[in-house]
């Protein structure tokens, strides 16, 4: 018991020395072999344990009056993948998209899985189990130093191996077919090419990395001519790093966006062309990649409404278009001034169903039931009413941002049916529910109710308030008259 008890705080102790992206690729990971029902050992100590030190957290201590109950952790068991080690040092480089589209200095998540299957399973499948064993032991022991150590080897092997393999089928099309087959994802040989860059250029980027502000708030006067001087450098020792040396600036920056000034402060220039002519074009192409990005993000959030967060994406794709637009003279024949076009033409396509079925939903909910059709006691849906609340939120969101994103007019459209509605709309609810009937009065206060809750949203928090007193006072005189008669 006391050796397993051992091994628990050791292991705990080495998780709480991994650095922030480490925990967050195996935290991820974790989550997706259980939500696939595998059993993984120890699961529930690594998340709680990963899970309280990216809050910051300090697990709590015991109870003077408690013992110390360890919890039990066979060394024999591994409760981590070896992948979580070998790929932590990717963390920046990976995006959540699908795997098929492309993006400058990154790789998708999707492919990172079957990138480590390939090198276990056909590429270096008996040092892959080495490496898997000693790498694991290691961590259950809590030699932290032995761990990176082992990574750092079986990395630097991995490099070689695979740019191996890809010069081996390079004039062999059948062969490049074969090996594309057994990596398996959309791009493979383009994949496998990036992960071999990065392990061989681990330690440049590492010196990047540590030489970066944790966080760039604004990237302009000193701070961009620090940065842009620190990037030269790498481009003119490996130009084949540039992009990943942007996508570095990129994560450390508030808003993606302002790499595009690395790129007019390169050309001394905001003209499209002379930006094409310069190895900063690479910064464009990775914010368009990114915008193009957010864009496949809201239509996921827009089928699954999650009106939230679909707001917040909204809000950057709206960022970035502005800064596309302000920080460069996009002439209109120019390849990026055609991407962000055709950027703005598909969010003006998806957006139209949600911005103009908004005001039917709403009158829908709210129109004047004859009593016939209600029946005793019944109400008006409450989810109906949240969902149709919050894309009232979400077209109010639409109108701030409609004017970079090209949706302005079937906004203004949009809305300004809406606030008619509700403006000549609500008095009939009253008067309804002033002469309700017992067995309706519950369906017409709800209707009330939900029209308080939508004018909140357009018209604020002041009319929504006199139109419940208005409300109240109607419910309060339907129901002095009964009691008189």
């Amino acid at each position: 018991m006391a050796a397993d008890g051992n091994a628990a705080d050791k292991l705990r102790g080495y998780l709480r020395d991994l650095k922030p992206e480490a925990r967050a690729l195996l935290i991820a990971q974790l989550e997706r072999r259980l939500a696939r029902g595998e059993k993984v050992p120890g699961a529930d100590i690594i998340l709680q344990e990963l899970g309280g030190a990216a809050r910051g957290e300090t697990p709590p201590e015991p109870a003077a009056h408690e013992p110390t109950k360890p919890e039990v952790v066979k060394p024999a068991e591994q409760p981590a993948d070896p992948a979580v080690l070998f790929f932590a040092f990717f963390q920046a480089f990976i995006v959540d998209d699908a795997a098929d589209h492309e993006h400058p200095g990154r790789i998708a998540r999707a492919c990172v899985m079957p990138v480590w299957e390939w090198i276990c399973r056909d590429l270096l499948p008996e040092e892959a189990k080495i490496f898997s064993d000693e790498v694991m032991r290691a961590a259950m022991a809590g030699e932290h130093a032995t761990v990176d150590q082992v990574t750092r080897g079986f990395q630097d092997r991995v490099a070689k191996c695979i740019e191996q393999a890809l010069a081996e089928v390079r004039s062999d099309d059948k062969a490049r077919r074969r090996l594309a087959a057994q990596i398996g994802t959309p791009q493979a040989l383009e994949d496998a090419h990036l992960v071999a860059n990065l392990l061989k250029s681990r330690d440049l980027l590492n010196g990047v990395v540590t030489r970066l502000p944790p966080t760039i708030r604004n990237l302009s006067d000193d701070q961009l001519e620090a940065v842009k001087k620190l990037l030269d450098t790498v481009n003119g020792r490996r130009r084949e790093l540039f992009p990943f040396s942007l996508v570095l600036v990129m994560s450390r920056l508030s808003f993606p966006w302002q790499l595009i000034r690395l790129a007019t402060k390169a050309a001394d220039s905001d003209i499209a062309t002379r930006i094409s002519e310069t190895p900063y074009a690479v910064a464009v192409n990775i914010v368009l990649a990114e915008v193009e990005r957010l864009v496949r993000q809201l239509t996921s959030d827009l089928k699954r409404g999650q009106s939230s967060q679909v707001t917040a994406v909204l809000k950057d794709i709206h960022d970035s278009a502005r800064g596309l637009r302000t920080e460069m003279d996009l002439a209109a024949d120019s390849p990026w001034a055609r991407r962000l076009s055709a950027v703005r033409a598909e969010i003006a396509a998806l957006l139209k169903h949600h911005v103009e079925s908004m005001p039917s939903r709403v009158r829908r909910l709210l129109r004047p039931r004859p009593a016939k059709e209600i029946a005793p006691g019944s109400k008006v849906d409450e989810s109906d009413v949240e969902e149709t609340e919050a894309l009232i939120g979400f077209v109010g969101a639409c109108r701030t941002y409609a004017g970079e994103l090209a949706i302005n007019e079937m906004t203004a459209r949009a809305y300004s049916e809406l606030q008619h509605y509700l403006e000549t709309g609500t008095q009939p609810l009253i008067d309804g529910l002033r002469t309700a009937t017992s067995a309706e009065r519950s369906f017409r206060q709800s209707q009330v109710e939900a029209a308080v809750r939508f004018c909140a949203k357009v018209f604020g928090q002041e009319y929504a308030t006199l139109l419940a007193k208005a409300a109240e006072v109607a419910a309060n005189s339907e129901r002095k008259a009964a009691a008189k008669a």
